[in-house]
């Protein structure tokens, strides 16, 4: 992986075990406006790149400890340091020398005695290639970030496999699904309790609350569709099969009701879960969402309306997939809007539990 450049020094390494020669190329380099350091050996180059930031290497070949040829070679090697340019400057003339350095690495090769107009040129040339590499990354390490939080916000929008869906189709295709356990929650007294409480405390227990029951679905096979205002909404057996979704909805919605007693124990919810047909896909433009449609859902939506207050509330169609596991309490039949009247069951408690 390559390492996020830091701000760049134009510090400029000289690596030669001549002390005169060291001299010399440090008054030229500083003449031309970049800061020096210089080591005697390959060896001692390489823990000082290692410690510090550089931005051009100026390299002898024939050194004792480390020479050039095997400095470049650990360079290369190396990701924290193949980037910084290095510019060989030698006595040694002979052309396999050249291309050996130029194959381990290095971007050019002067042989000494060397030109001072080509050397300063050179030095500017590769410092300016640097800044340019450097700042590629930086822009490639901005966009990697940028694709990343925009695929961390299609899962927090989206259901797993329909962000899926919508990376390798570029669409979600509407569907009906079967046999879908639809949960409803709703904070009983909400709206009321906004108007004599602080904002940023409602809010905060809220946060608290929706972050806890999105956890509680998650961990019985659940996932939430959406929240409305403190409205809640779940289901199960949608997008992942499971046994029994009902069984899976009831569940998350007793540890829900839990949650609310730990988190805001003045606020009380009541719940609602209901199975059956549903049809969904993803509706928006700017502002997308998916969401649920069908009488399922608004059959889910009355048995919590009707329901008791701190309890799981069932519909018949759901009380029936679990009946041979649990305990409930008829309610006996409620007038529903668009369905006429029928039986309300509350929950009580699993046999086994």
């Amino acid at each position: 992986m390559t390492p996020t450049p830091k701000e760049a020094t134009d510090l400029v390494l000289i690596i030669d075990d001549n002390s005169m020669n060291r001299y010399i190329l440090s008054q030229y380099i500083k003449q031309y406006g970049y800061p020096v350091a210089t080591a005697e050996n390959g060896k001692e180059a390489l823990q000082m790149m290692r410690d510090g930031l550089f931005s051009l290497v100026l390299l002898d070949i024939e050194m004792p400890v480390m020479n050039g040829y095997e400095l470049l070679a650990v360079m290369k090697a190396d990701h924290r340091l193949r980037n910084i340019p290095v510019v060989v400057i030698s006595g040694v003339e002979d052309i396999n020398s050249v291309a050996l350095c130029i194959e381990q690495g290095a971007e050019d090769y002067l042989v000494k005695p060397f030109n001072q107009t080509i050397l300063r040129a050179r030095v500017s040339a590769c410092i300016e290639r640097k800044r340019l590499r450097d700042q590629e990354i930086l822009h490639l390490l901005q966009i990697e970030h940028e694709q990343k939080r925009a695929n961390e916000l299609l899962h927090v929008i989206f259901p797993d496999k329909i962000v899926e869906e919508l990376k390798t189709t570029d669409k979600v295709l509407p569907r009906r699904h079967t046999n879908v356990a639809v949960l409803f929650a709703d904070i009983v007294g909400f709206t009321a309790h906004c108007d004599t409480h602080d904002p940023e405390e409602v809010v905060l227990n809220l946060q608290k609350l929706v972050e806890r029951w999105e956890d509680i679905a998650l961990a019985n096979g659940a996932e939430k569709t959406k929240t409305i205002g403190d409205a809640f909404m779940a289901t199960a057996g949608l997008l992942k099969p499971t046994e029994n979704p009902v069984k899976n909805c009831v569940q998350c919605g007793l540890e829900m009701i839990s949650a609310v007693r730990e988190i805001a124990p003045l606020w009380a919810v009541r719940i609602g879960v209901h199975i059956g047909p549903v049809i969904a896909g993803v509706l928006g433009r700017r502002q997308y969402q998916y969401d649920l449609w069908g009488d399922t859902v608004n059959t889910a939506s009355r048995m919590e309306n009707h329901g008791v207050v701190g309890s799981v509330n069932l519909s018949r169609t759901a009380w029936e997939q679990i009946s041979h596991c649990g305990r409930a309490e008829s309610l006996g039949l409620i007038a529903i809007k668009g369905k006429g009247d029928m039986e309300l069951f509350r929950f009580i408690g699993f046999i086994d539990s």
